[in-house]
């Protein structure tokens, strides 16, 4: 029987260490490509076979994908730069999409057994408020807000047509926003949750949070490597929360005082281009963008349900996730 190796990248950020920890907790084997010099790599559980590289560079994935004819590998791709910088940038193309062709196609050379790769919803094209948002089977990167939607929907492209066209077995995960403890990245939740929790957000947005427990990701993303089926993808979210709702948990759950003027979106988008002009004049890109207004902005309903009849998705309470997540804060004295 051929033993089975876990090819994770991405194993520093936040989902992908969460993933490598509950691979070895499960017995799997795990080799995991970080980047030279990045300092969470030390984050990742000692059980995993670390290995220097970049999804850009052919050569350390060749060291990467390297084993015997004995090995089925199953590939994890986490690796992406997420940025709410709405301008084009080299470096985040060349990773979330040409970094993403070369591992398609080292799967396809080295027949790997399955290859999951993490997408995003903001891939997907926005349907008018009221409808939910489900798993489409095209994507279209002018049809989408963002340029790191933009790539994220021309790299899953890239990722149906090599199941459709080169034999390769894979399914797509669409993760909308990721939250809970050990982000060392401090990501959009994690950077809000402190900006609000030291007193500098004055107010809010008329808009809405979904974002899923990191560690209830890890387990889709799992489960996913086990269940997907070929070709196929799936959303993986929780249950919108109004900006309301999230400052009044936060105050309750930190005792900050709760901040209670909510602007129009039309204001926050003037405030939003505003800052962006500042930022490119004085070269410090702040996160209050346009585009971090539309992703509070947008319909953020989605659909799990395809996840949870195929996979057994489930995920916790947002309520719980919060909770985690001040409370880890708090240990890395961040709030």
């Amino acid at each position: 029987m051929k033993k089975t190796q876990y090819l994770l990248t991405g194993a520093a950020g936040n989902l992908g260490s969460s993933v490598a920890r509950q691979l070895v907790a499960e017995g799997r084997a795990v080799r995991a490509l970080v980047l030279k010099g990045d300092p969470a790599a030390e984050r990742v559980p000692r059980e995993v076979e670390l290995m220097v590289g970049d999804v850009t560079d052919i050569a350390s994935l060749d060291r990467f994908f390297s084993d015997d004819k004995d090995t089925e590998l199953v590939v994890i791709h986490c690796a992406s730069i997420v940025t709410v910088s709405p301008d084009y940038s080299q470096k985040v193309y060349d990773v979330n999409v040409t970094g993403t062709k070369n591992i398609v196609d080292k799967c396809v050379e080295r027949k790997a057994r399955k290859l999951v790769y993490i997408s995003s919803t903001g891939a997907i094209t926005e349907p008018p408020r009221g409808q939910r948002i489900a798993e489409p089977t095209l994507f279209d990167p002018d049809s989408v807000v963002g340029f790191y939607g933009k790539t994220k929907a021309e790299a899953t492209q890239i990722v149906l047509k090599a199941s459709a066209e080169r034999g390769l077995d894979a399914s797509i995960v669409y993760p909308s926003g990721i939250a809970g403890p050990g982000d060392y990245a401090y990501g959009p939740v994690a950077s809000f949750v402190i900006d609000y929790c030291q007193g500098k957000m004055g107010a809010g947005i008329a808009g809405s949070f979904n974002a899923v427990d990191v560690r209830d990701l890890a387990a889709g993303v799992i489960a996913c490597c086990d269940r997907g089926r070929r070709g196929e993808g799936y959303v993986m979210a929780n249950a919108r929360v109004s900006i309301e709702e999230m400052f009044h948990l936060l105050s309750e759950r930190t005792g900050t005082k709760e901040v209670k003027r909510i602007l129009p979106v039309p204001l926050a988008y003037a405030i939003a281009w505003i800052a962006g002009v500042a930022g490119r004049i004085s070269g410090k890109q702040g996160r209050f963008t346009t585009f971090a207004v539309y992703n509070l902005a947008r319909n953020n309903d989605f659909s799990c349900e395809k996840a949870q009849r195929e996979l057994g998705y489930k995920v916790r309470p947002f309520e719980e996730t919060i909770a985690d997540l001040i409370a880890w804060l708090r240990a890395e004295r961040k709030i």
